[in-house]
């Protein structure tokens, strides 16, 4: 299995962004952005809730 994205990766593909964000809001955001598939299969993989932050993306993308 590939490593997570490392947390500034991810967060490069979500500026402007507002939170709190719905997993699809933050996977909607990321792939207009441009974002590396292996950035949008971590966000996917994300559990469906919403995220009251960065930080929580971050931590949630670690835990895979």
């Amino acid at each position: 299995m590939a490593d997570a994205p490392n947390p500034i990766q991810v967060q490069k593909y979500l500026s402007g962004i507002e939170y709190p964000a719905s997993k699809d809001d933050i996977v909607s955001t990321a792939e207009g952005q441009n974002a590396d598939k292996d950035v949008v299969d971590a966000l996917r993989a994300l559990p469906d809730r919403t995220y009251d932050g960065p930080t929580e993306v971050t931590e949630a993308v670690a835990k895979g």
